[in-house]
């Protein structure tokens, strides 16, 4: 059966790309599975997502958060269809769609969690700073398969879905964060079909905006797997206890409902009922969407435009809550806090070796990386591009490996002429 929510604008590709005449499964499906085999998403079950991979058997990677991430944003998708007068049989939210952008959402993140991507950014501001959305877009499009040199050629509604900003670097030099490269401006020109942005929409918060359905239901996915998974990480590390959090709430002006979360997520603790509190928590949160027809920007040209995803406000406030329960009680801990000085010193040390080694004199240059990383770093034309290829090498290694790698490179007895990389 047809599904009617799309048309040939949502499925068209950057570049021609021949089907194969047995091929069962659709654009999206391919795409889908596309991820799933690349080394890009394997290695996310060795990158940090609150604690640092090895530390502890029971908590989040990367990996299992994407695969948590996917799993709601399917149910998302079944629970509008089922319910919204919106969709029908033959006109709904394609769920392997959500799927694709929900595991890929992920994929350009670097070691050591969001402290890595700090470091990453402080060391290429110069160079057009380093996002781990935006190195997102460059894997699926630039550097995903056939060792760093082709992207996975993705349809317009995956690029739109895993685009949750749509601001360029250069219009927002000074912004830490939610932008994307400006050399992928040609990117977000394919996402528009050359639309004009919306006078009301300049770059920044507003253009970010400007999501897709399945977007915003991937950004959602995403706040309910990590607002409600990082506390129940942080309770079972002992992080977040019963003590703890009754004093952190002495010290915060919580309304009514506030209250009663933190009073409920206390008693779960005690009653060592935390992940089922999770669990039940996450249909709360899918049960709260519900969608609206909206007009404007690109909603003439698909369908994908044409409605909003509405979450119940006091959902919204729910997730808010657990996150700065989060914030504050795991991530500014001195523990968490320590780990990102380590991060920082590592991936910096790193990349200014690199730097130095394949930047600096000719006559200075060591073999210190595979060759089919050099060989990328041999054919960018210039040093910006360079630098950038070096980034790509220090992003895509998992805590363990830039670990290893800092330590053969800096700890004078540490590592064997066998190993690994």
């Amino acid at each position: 059966m047809e599904n009617t929510f799309y048309n040939d604008f949502d499925v068209a590709t950057p570049s021609a790309e021949r089907r194969r005449d047995d091929e069962y499964r659709s654009g999206f499906q391919i795409s889908r599975d596309r991820i799933l085999h690349t080394s890009a998403f394997r290695r996310l079950q060795g990158k940090t997502q609150v604690f640092l991979t090895g530390e502890y058997d029971f908590y989040r990677t990367r990996l299992t958060h994407s695969l948590e991430v996917s799993q709601i944003g399917r149910s998302i998708c079944a629970a509008l269809r089922n319910r919204s007068p919106h969709l029908g049989v033959d006109h709904f939210i394609d769920p392997d769609l959500v799927e694709a952008a929900c595991l890929a959402h992920d994929l350009g993140h670097p070691p050591f969690g969001h402290a890595g991507e700090r470091s990453l950014h402080y060391w290429m501001k110069g160079q057009g700073g380093f996002e781990g959305n935006a190195q997102t877009l460059r894997l699926i499009t630039e550097t995903i398969f056939a060792h760093g040199t082709r992207g996975m050629n993705p349809s317009r509604a995956l690029l739109d879905a895993v685009l949750k900003y749509k601001t360029l670097q250069a219009d927002v030099p000074e912004a830490l964060h939610h932008f994307v490269y400006t050399d992928q401006a040609g990117h977000l020109d394919f996402v528009t079909g050359g639309t004009p942005w919306p006078a009301d929409a300049p770059p920044g918060p507003r253009r970010d905006e400007l999501k897709s359905v399945e977007c915003q239901i991937m950004d959602w996915a995403d706040d309910t797997a990590y607002s409600l998974n990082d506390i129940a990480d942080g309770a079972a590390a002992g992080f977040i206890t019963v003590d703890r959090l009754e004093m952190w709430a002495t010290r915060q002006s919580l309304a009514g409902e506030e209250a009663r979360h933190v009073t409920e997520l206390a008693d779960a603790i005690r009653r060592d009922l935390v992940e089922v509190r999770s669990n039940r928590k996450i249909g709360d949160f899918i049960a709260a969407c519900s969608l609206h027809p909206r007009s404007g920007f690109l909603s003439h040209l698909t369908a994908r435009h044409s409605l909003r995803l509405a979450v119940a406000p006091e959902a919204v406030a729910e997730s808010r809550l657990y996150k700065k329960i989060a914030f504050d009680l795991v991530f500014q801990s001195p523990q968490l806090q320590q780990h990102d000085f380590k991060a920082n010193e590592v991936l910096g040390r790193l990349l200014g070796a690199l730097v130095e080694n394949y930047l600096g004199p000719a006559q200075r240059r060591l073999r210190l990386l595979p060759p089919e990383v050099e060989a990328t770093l041999e054919r960018s034309a210039d040093e910006a591009g360079r630098r950038r290829r070096l980034c790509d090498f220090l992003a895509a290694l998992t805590d363990a490996s830039a670990t290893r790698l800092y330590r053969r490179l800096f700890e004078p007895h540490f590592g064997g002429l066998a190993d690994l990389w």
